[in-house]
C-alpha cells in the first residue's frame, strides 16, 4: 500500500512540471535559509572573538546577497525543468541573472566603501591624506563598479555592444570638447591626490602671492580662506600646474624670522641673550627646535641680528611676530640698547 502511494506520488512528480518547479524552488528556499542560519552563527562567533567590527560588518554585508542568490539559482533551476513559452523563455532567465548581478553589484559598492572608509579613518588619523581625497577615491571606485556591472547586465541580455561603443566614442569626443575645462579640473584634482600636494587645514602660499588655509578640496576646485577672511576658489587645473608653497608640510611647525638692528657699540652678547629670553618667554613659541639668534651683517647704520624661532601652527605667524617685536622694543628701551633708524644730516654751506 505504501509502495503504491509512493509510486503514485513519484509519477505525479515526474509528469507534473509546475509541481516539480514548485518543489525545486521550495528546496532552494530551504537551502537559502540554512545558509542564512550558518552565516548568522558565523557572525555570532566572530563577534565573541573579534575586536575589529569591520570584519563582522563585511560578513553582514554579504548576508542578504547570498540568500537571494541561492533563491535565484532555484528559479533558474526551475526554468530548466520546464521552459516557458516565447519570449518568456529568454526574458525570465536573463532577468533572474540580471537580478543576481545587481544584488552583488550593490553589495560590492557597499563593501568597497566600507573598506575605504576603514582605511580612511586610519590614514586621516595619521594626517597623511585629507578625507576629501578618500571621498574622491570612493566616488571613482563606485562609478567604475557601476559601469562594469551595467556592461555585465547588457552582456547577459546578449546585446551587441559594438554600436554602443561606437556611439559612446563619438559622444565622448563631443563631451570632451564641450567640457574640456571641467575635465582638466577633474584630472587636476586626481593629480594633486596622487602627489599629495596639500590637504585640508594646510596653510599654503600661491604663486600669485595669496596666503591662506585650505578649507575644501573638491573634484573641480580648491577653496582657500585668506587671513582677511576672503574665500578664494581656484580651479584644480590651475592648482596642479602652479607653484605652491605649503607652510604646513612636511611638519606643521612654521619658522619665524625677525630681523633686528642695534646701534654700533652695543654689547652683542647682551643683545643675543635678551632676544633668546624674549623668545623663550613667549608661550606660543615652540620649545623644540630651540630659538636661536644669528648676527647677519654689519649694516650701514646698525649691527643686523635675526631672531629665529618656531610656532606650532602657521596661523600664529602674524600674532607671534607682533608679540615678539613689541616685547623686543620694550625690553631694549629698558636695557638702554639703541635701535637705530635712518637719519639724514643736512649741512648748509655759508658763503
Amino acid at each position: 500500500m505504501e509502495n503504491n502511494i509512493f509510486s503514485g506520488f513519484y509519477a505525479f512528480y515526474l509528469h507534473n512540471i509546475p509541481f516539480r518547479q514548485f518543489v525545486t524552488i521550495l528546496m532552494y528556499i530551504v537551502l537559502a535559509k540554512l545558509t542564512d542560519i550558518m552565516i548568522s552563527s558565523l557572525v555570532s562567533r566572530l563577534n565573541k572573538h573579534s575586536d575589529t567590527p569591520s570584519e563582522n560588518r563585511f560578513i553582514n554585508l554579504i548576508h542578504a546577497p547570498i540568500f537571494w542568490t541561492v533563491f535565484c539559482f532555484g528559479l533558474l533551476h526551475a526554468l530548466i525543468i520546464g521552459p516557458l513559452p516565447e519570449p518568456w523563455s529568454i526574458i525570465a532567465p536573463a532577468l533572474t541573472k540580471s537580478t543576481i548581478i545587481l544584488i552583488w553589484l550593490a553589495a560590492m559598492v557597499k563593501g568597497v566603501e566600507l573598506l575605504v572608509t576603514q582605511r580612511m579613518l586610519e590614514i586621516v588619523a595619521r594626517n597623511k591624506l585629507s578625507d576629501h581625497h578618500f571621498s574622491l577615491v570612493k566616488k571613482l571606485i563606485r562609478v567604475i563598479l557601476i559601469i562594469l556591472g551595467l556592461f555585465w547586465v547588457l552582456n547577459v541580455w546578449n546585446l551587441n555592444l559594438t554600436p554602443f561603443f561606437a556611439s559612446a566614442g563619438i559622444a565622448g569626443i563631443a563631451i570632451a570638447l564641450a567640457a574640456k575645462d571641467t575635465l582638466a579640473n577633474f584630472f587636476g584634482g586626481i593629480s594633486m591626490f596622487m602627489d599629495r600636494t596639500y590637504k585640508t587645514g594646510d596653510y599654503i602660499i600661491l604663486e600669485s602671492g595669496e596666503r591662506g588655509e585650505v578649507v575644501d578640496i573638491g573634484m573641480r576646485s580648491t577653496r582657500v580662506m585668506t587671513r582677511d577672511d576672503v574665500m578664494i576658489t581656484i580651479p584644480n587645473s590651475i592648482m596642479s600646474t602652479t607653484k605652491i608653497i605649503n607652510e604646513s608640510a612636511p611638519q606643521p611647525r612654521f619658522r619665524i624670522r625677525i630681523p633686528i638692528g642695534v646701534a654700533y657699540g652695543s654689547d652683542v652678547e647682551q643683545v643675543e641673550n635678551l632676544l633668546l629670553k624674549i623668545a623663550n618667554a613667549n608661550s606660543q613659541v615652540a620649545p623644540n627646535p630651540a630659538a636661536r639668534v644669528r648676527m647677519r651683517a654689519f649694516g650701514s647704520s646698525s649691527l643686523d641680528f635675526e631672531l629665529l624661532c618656531w610656532v606650532e601652527d602657521p596661523s600664529l605667524k602674524g600674532l607671534v611676530t607682533h608679540q615678539l617685536l613689541k616685547t623686543t622694543y620694550r625690553t631694549f628701551n629698558e636695557e638702554n640698547i639703541e635701535i637705530p633708524f635712518q637719519q639724514i644730516d643736512l649741512h648748509v654751506k655759508s658763503k
